[in-house]
């Protein structure tokens, strides 16, 4: 996507970082504070083997070079092992975006996967194979959100950006529907991983798709030039996707988007005029009710 690449060249001119030249800098980081064990080796690897796949892969169509990596992290909290080769974790997934001429990152993915049980072992290999055959739970779990987080990043650069990379991650939905682990069905639950892929899909959140684009690309990224103008086509934004809540109001992506972005949008509104907050605030504590509370107190700011 020439427009991102351009964005963040721009963005980070002069900024080197001193990686191989794929497309994620992912931090990862295994914690299991609940299991007793005085060998961390096992843990040490599997946190090694998971930073290696997905920062030594290309994810991206494009030539991404080491300055324009799109920035992420995994916390893998480990609740139980065997002892052998058997994990069952949750995981914190984050992504964010550089602001166009601002030191700041904004967030574009902050979920919490509760069902990352996996097998294991020391040395072991991770390989994706797009057939289907033989992939490991780990592999899948990993190429799935190596894909989002590039899907949902492009999205916020050009309009429907991301689409190329959320058909990988429905592939990769396809491909786990004969798995033994959770997330993959839809029967299983509706905030899962396989609902995530099909909102992304679904042209009924295709209006909160192209918000993400405007709120980023014509909102954020021009605080730097008008602020005044980026804060009202940003928060303009927010307000075009109350039709695809009505229609789907549990959608999946809704709690998704919110819960990476709520904490600024609040911020932002802070200092919105109240004509703008006035109009703005009823929307969002329709289609955000989670978090309602926040939007609450800005209203009582003011």
């Amino acid at each position: 996507m020439a427009k991102r690449l351009l964005f963040v060249a721009i963005t980070l001119l002069g900024f080197t970082l001193s990686a191989i030249a794929q497309d994620l800098y992912c931090r990862v980081s295994v914690v299991h504070p609940q299991i007793q064990t005085s060998d961390e080796r096992i843990f040490k690897a599997l946190e090694k083997q998971i930073q290696d796949f997905l920062n030594n892969r290309k994810w991206a169509i494009d030539n991404i070079q080491p300055q324009e990596k799109i920035e992420a992290s995994i916390t893998l909290n480990v609740s139980n092992w065997d002892g052998n080769s058997k994990f069952e974790a949750t995981a914190q997934i984050q992504s964010s975006r550089p602001v166009f001429g601002a030191s700041y990152n904004t967030p574009v993915l902050n979920i919490n996967d509760k069902d990352w049980n996996f097998n294991y072992q020391e040395m072991q290999s991770l390989e994706y194979n797009e057939s289907g055959n033989n992939n490991s739970n780990l592999a899948l779990l990993l190429t799935y959100y190596a894909n989002v987080i590039v899907g949902l990043d492009y999205d916020t650069f050009a309009l429907e950006g991301g689409t190329s990379y959320f058909n990988k991650a429905q592939n990769v939905v396809n491909n786990a529907q004969n798995s033994i682990y959770a997330g993959w069905k839809a029967f299983e639950s509706n905030k899962n991983r396989y609902w995530l892929a099909e909102n992304l899909l679904n042209n009924t959140f295709k209006p909160v798709r192209d918000m993400s684009y405007t709120y980023h690309r014509r909102g954020l990224d021009l605080f730097y030039s008008n602020i005044d103008k980026g804060r009202t086509d940003l928060l303009t934004s927010l307000t075009t996707i109350e039709r695809a809540y009505n229609e789907r109001p549990t959608g999946y992506f809704f709690i998704v988007f919110f819960t990476a972005k709520s904490d600024e949008i609040a911020n932002i509104l802070q200092k919105a005029d109240p004509t703008q907050r006035l109009k703005v605030l009823p929307i969002l504590k329709t289609i955000d009710p989670a978090n309602s509370n926040k939007y609450e107190q800005v209203a009582a700011a003011k």
